[in-house]
Order: C-alpha cells, then structure tokens, then sequence
C-alpha cells in the first residue's frame, strides 16, 4: 500500500486547509485511516482516524470541533478538513492506514508527510 498526502501549505491562523491522502496497491476499505502530526522537537501524535464508513471516527481533543476526517473509498482516498487553524496546529502532517485497537491506531503503512505552518 502506497499513501500519498497533499494539500499542506503556509496559512494565517484562523484560516482553513484540507489536507487529502491517496491510496494504492490496495483497496483500503478495510483498513482505518487516519493522520498523525509531529511538530519540531515534538513526538508525532495520532490527530484523526475514521473507520471504513465513516460511522466511526476519533480525534485527539485539541482538534475536536475544528478538523473533520472523511473517506472516499471510491477514490481510496482519506481527508483532513481543518478549520479555525492555530499556530500551535503548525506540524508535518502523515497520513496512516491500520487497525484501531485498545484506544489507538494500530499503523501498518505510512504515507509521507506534508507540511502544515499557521502564521500567527
């Protein structure tokens, strides 16, 4: 499996990006999909995962009521709607596909990373 993100930019906080991440070499219906974020200096952390369907999806607290995770599966391909963005949301962002087991992302492919930077 293949994950390719895109959509990453320089924004001024308060502003919206989507961040969008293309899958190949498999379909990825059965899969969870997420992202993940990781800031200079910091550890990466899980943001968002969605299920197949959509009916079931996970945020870190930060990000909740501000970003929006979605799939197309007929484009194999997983979004990241992010609103209201802050400087703190400033990251290189990876998107994920795995198994949501105990609370977490259990993450068997990773895509690269696209850069995120909120101006203040």
């Amino acid at each position: 499996v293949q994950l390719q993100a895109s959509g990453g930019g320089l924004v001024q906080a308060g502003d919206s990006l989507r961040l969008s991440c293309a899958g190949s070499g498999r379909t990825l219906s059965s899969y969870y999909m997420g992202w993940f974020r990781q800031a200079p200096g910091e550890e990466r952390e899980f943001v968002a995962a969605s299920n197949w369907s959509g009916g079931r999806t996970e945020y870190v607290d930060s990000v909740k009521g501000r970003f929006t995770i979605s799939r197309d599966n007929a484009k194999n391909t997983v979004y990241l709607q992010m609103n209201s963005l802050k400087p703190e949301d400033t990251a290189v962002y990876y998107c994920a596909a795995g198994f949501w087991r105990s609370g977490a992302l259990d993450v068997h492919f990773w895509g690269q990373g696209t850069q995120v930077t909120i101006s203040s």
